[in-house]
C-alpha cells in the first residue's frame, strides 16, 4: 500500500490532488495546515508527501525541517506559487525531493509523483544556499542529475527565455558528462556544482571526481572532428556500442560565451554574459 500525504490549506487544490492520486490507486491522507501535516507524518508511514509552502501554523519547509532528524523516511514534493530563490534553496537544504510550481497541471503532477516514487532517494549536500551563490555536492547518478536540473531551472527566474534556454542546455550537457564520464554513474562518487549570479553574468562550475580527459582521446565526440568532419564520430560511436549523440561539448560551446576547463579537464566553468535588457532584477 503506497500512502501519500497531501498538505495544502487551499481546499480546492487539496481535493483536486487527492482525487487525481486516488484515481491512480494510491492511498491518500490530507492535511489543511502544516501542524496537522507534521502530526500525521509522525504518526504514520508515508512513501511521499506533497507539501504546500505557505500553510498556516507551519509552512511546508518548516515541516521538513522538523522531521530532519526523525526516523521517518519519505520523499517530499514542495508545491508553491512562490518561485523565489530563497524558497527554492530552503527546499533543497531541507532535502525536498522535487519542487513544482502552482497552479498544478494534473497530468504533469501525476507523472512527477510516479517518477519520484520509482527513483532512489540520494541525499544532496548543500554547501551554500545564497541566491547569488549556490553550491551543491551531488551523487553521480542520472536521477540526482535530473533532480538538480529541475531545481536549478527555477533559479534562472528573471532571465529572458533565450538566456534560460541556452544556459539550461549547456548545464544539461556538461552535468551529464560529469556524472556519466567523470563519475561513471557511481552514486558513491560526487559532482560539485556551483552557480553564481552576478549583475552582468551567470556562471556555473562543475567539478567531477574523474581523472579528466584529453580532446585527442574523445574520438567518439563531435568536437574532436570539427570543423572538417562533424559527423565522423557517428561510426566510432556505433563501433563502441555507444548511444547516438556526441554533440554535448559542441552544444555547450554554442550556448555560452565562455567555456573554460582546468588543466586536468575534470572541472569546467561556463559563463553567460547579460546585457542591459537581460537585467530584470
Amino acid at each position: 500500500m503506497t500512502r501519500i500525504l497531501v498538505a495544502d490549506d487551499d481546499r480546492t487544490t487539496r481535493l483536486l490532488i487527492s482525487e487525481l492520486l486516488r484515481a491512480e490507486k494510491f492511498t491518500v491522507v490530507t492535511a489543511a495546515d502544516g501542524a496537522d501535516a507534521l502530526k500525521k507524518l509522525k504518526e504514520k508511514k508515508f512513501a511521499l508527501a506533497l507539501l504546500d509552502v505557505w500553510m498556516p501554523k507551519k509552512n511546508g519547509i518548516e515541516v521538513l525541517a522538523a522531521l530532519r532528524k526523525s526516523s521517518r523516511r519519505f520523499k517530499a514534493i514542495i508545491m508553491t506559487s512562490d518561485d523565489t530563490p530563497e524558497t527554492l534553496l530552503s527546499a533543497i537544504r531541507e532535502q525536498a525531493y522535487r519542487y513544482t510550481s502552482k497552479p498544478i497541471e494534473p497530468a504533469a503532477l501525476v507523472a512527477l509523483v510516479k517518477q519520484s516514487l520509482e527513483e532512489t532517494a540520494l541525499p544532496i549536500e548543500v554547501v551554500s544556499a545564497r541566491p547569488e551563490w549556490v553550491e551543491l555536492v551531488v551523487p553521480c547518478s542520472l536521477e540526482a542529475a535530473e533532480r538538480i536540473e529541475s531545481f536549478m531551472g527555477h533559479l534562472k527566474g528573471g532571465l529572458p527565455e533565450d538566456v534560460r534556454s541556452s544556459v539550461g542546455q549547456a548545464f544539461h550537457e556538461l552535468l551529464l558528462n560529469a556524472v556519466e564520464w567523470g563519475g561513471k554513474l557511481d552514486a558513491q562518487r560526487k559532482v560539485r556544482i556551483s552557480y553564481l549570479r552576478a549583475k552582468r553574468m551567470v556562471l556555473y562550475r562543475i567539478a567531477d571526481p574523474g581523472p579528466g580527459f584529453k580532446l585527442a582521446d574523445l574520438d567518439h565526440a563531435a568536437i574532436s572532428h570539427l570543423p572538417d568532419d562533424p559527423t565522423g564520430h557517428d561510426e566510432i560511436r556505433q563501433r563502441k556500442g555507444l548511444r547516438p549523440g556526441g554533440f554535448g561539448l559542441v552544444l555547450a560551446q554554442a550556448n555560452v560565451d565562455e567555456l573554460l576547463y582546468n588543466e586536468a579537464q575534470n572541472e569546467v566553468v561556463f559563463v553567460k554574459y547579460l546585457d542591459g535588457d537581460s537585467l530584470t532584477h
